[in-house]
């Protein structure tokens, strides 16, 4: 078997995804070819394991100051690219196209006839989750988005039937290797969408915590309290573990690896975007996240001084997923999803 797996970069969740769906599929004999749309190409980083990966303009929003830019981002659109990406793309070779909500590949399946599975997050906001009506619109926009034959959503908890556990890397070695480090406690920060500047300002207003920054710099560097590194896939799941609570936006992939790994959340949505909006709100209903909207230093003291989370444990769906893919996605999408939530955490 043979498939297309397209990966929507704009957030490193979606990528995060297909780190861990991959070994199993290769478990299973699937051969996979890689496309990844969202982010421009010279932005993506680690990307070994894709192998001689393709790439696509794709579209994905602008952000600035922690916000989506509407304007910016509906000015460069590229529709006409978009058009010749999927009209170019010749799918004969492939039995199947996997696509985490990565639209040329999944719009090229849907004009050729080609079976596709749709498995993001964003799937899964097709319903209520924790309460929250869905918008009367965002069904018919993400099918419209990155339609699929499948559409399997991820979730924290069993709300629907169609809905499957977070897709994550293997934390094994990550928490093998924080063990070794006896490192003083420390709070680990990821920010993309905000100024960087702006948040180690925001953060050595407590200089009595120590503080991980990631954010888009070449090099390591220390200010106060603060210590500021560059983005990596391999000490960032280390930090993960051996940190006492995680600041970061609602992002689905990171705000499940903590969880998981029992950290407290202190997270603050991008505004305007609106899967970030329901994550937050899930979050909070379930008691897993505080919120923060404003970098002032109140919510983050009360923050602080709270105590540790416990971990959060969720089934791995990973070879059930290869598993169902291999057999031609025969097997309805609800019965996957109660059989791999059955599962032992």
């Amino acid at each position: 078997m043979k498939i297309l797996y397209g990966v929507q970069a704009t957030g490193n969740g979606h990528i995060t995804r297909a780190r861990a769906l991959l070994p199993a599929l290769q478990q299973q004999g699937i051969a996979v070819d890689f496309l990844f749309s969202g982010r421009p190409k010279q932005q993506l980083f680690d990307m070994d394991m894709f192998g001689d990966y393709r790439w696509a303009n794709g579209f994905t929003f602008s952000t600035a100051n922690g916000k989506v830019q509407k304007l910016k981002t509906l000015s460069k659109l590229q529709p006409w690219q978009f058009y010749r990406d999927v009209s170019q793309l010749n799918l004969s070779s492939y039995d199947l196209v996997l696509t985490d909500f990565e639209p040329v590949s999944a719009w090229a399946a849907k004009r050729q006839g080609k079976l596709s599975v749709g498995l993001a997050r964003q799937y899964s906001l097709r319903y209520p989750l924790a309460g929250k009506q869905s918008a009367s619109w965002l069904k018919t926009a993400i099918s419209c988005f990155a339609p699929a034959t499948h559409l399997l959503g991820v979730h924290w908890q069993p709300a629907f039937p169609d809905l499957l556990p977070p897709l994550l890397t293997s934390v094994v070695a990550a928490q093998q290797t924080a063990k070794s480090n006896n490192q003083p406690p420390f709070i680990l920060v990821y920010l993309p969408f905000e100024q960087t500047r702006r948040v180690i300002n925001w953060l050595k207003q407590c200089p009595s915590w120590q503080f991980k920054l990631y954010a888009h710099v070449n090099e390591l560097r220390t200010e106060e309290n603060v210590t500021i590194l560059p983005l990596s896939r391999t000490a960032f799941p280390v930090d993960l573990q051996q940190c006492s609570g995680v600041i970061c936006n609602s992002g689905f992939g990171l705000c499940s690896e903590a969880m998981i790994a029992g950290k407290k959340l202190l997270v603050k949505p991008l505004q305007g975007q609106i899967e970030q909006a329901y994550n937050t709100y899930t979050l909070v209903k379930m008691g897993k996240a505080d919120q923060f909207n404003q970098f002032t230093p109140e919510p983050l003291l009360n923050w602080l001084y709270k105590p540790a989370a416990e971990p959060y444990p969720l089934p791995d769906p990973a070879s059930a997923i290869a598993s169902w893919l291999k057999q031609g996605c025969t097997t309805p999408v609800s019965e996957l999803a109660a059989a791999i939530w059955q599962q032992p955490n």
